[in-house]
């Protein structure tokens, strides 16, 4: 569907609200930046950041919408003949071996975690963030295999590729807090990657299997 006048306007100026709060939060933190600060910055009126973010939390964490349902997207895309796992295991080590924005591995990722480490309620909102993607990693395994609401292994399945997601994201974000180079930490993170599939049983590698076509 092509991008109507209006609708890319409204995209502009959302992702130019968004580029210059984050601005604002990388040099001043989180805590001392207001709304009517951002507004100001950016040229319009107040009403118009709320139009675009209900939250400050929204502006800082804009790209949380991919996150919460990336997992489950891993998962419902995986291929014939492919686990959940080994899915979620190959999408994730393609972003980190691409040295990907999208794992965090890139210069400035440290500021970026910083003004988290710094702000409570961003990291409150990373936390109900987590439990979004759990949540539809969950309701994603039980759909694709059909489960029964009160069987309990779609809920243990999504808490193991969680835990995978999670440990892998929380070592890339410690070593980028200490001003290492993206390409290095992606080579360690491959080699942890091996050792944490080596700790998988066969039953969770061998969940939810798709169908050959």
């Amino acid at each position: 569907m092509v991008e109507g006048l209006r609708e890319r306007k409204k995209r502009e100026t959302r992702q130019r609200i968004s580029d210059i709060a984050t601005g604002l939060f990388l040099e001043r933190g989180f805590m001392d930046v207001t709304i009517a600060d951002v507004a100001e910055a950016a040229d319009v009126s107040v009403n118009t950041v709320y139009n675009y973010f209900a939250t400050k939390e929204d502006l800082f964490l804009d790209r949380s919408k991919g996150v919460v349902d990336r997992l489950a997207r891993w998962v419902r895309g995986r291929d014939a003949g492919e686990s959940a796992a080994t899915a979620l295991l190959r999408e994730l080590r393609d972003e980190v071996e691409a040295v990907s924005p999208r794992v965090g591995l890139m210069a400035g990722y440290d500021r970026f975690m910083r003004v988290i480490h710094d702000a409570p309620p961003l990291r409150s909102r990373l936390w109900s963030i987590q439990q979004e993607v759990q949540e539809n990693l969950e309701r994603a395994l039980r759909e694709e295999t059909a489960a029964a609401d009160d069987d309990p292994v779609p809920t243990l399945m999504a808490g193991q590729l969680n835990w995978i997601h999670h440990t892998v994201m929380g070592v890339i974000g410690r070593e980028m807090v200490k001003g290492r180079n993206p390409d290095e930490v992606s080579r360690e993170v491959l080699v942890l990657m091996d050792e944490i599939e080596g700790l998988l049983s066969e039953k969770v590698l061998n969940y939810a299997v798709r169908d050959p076509a």
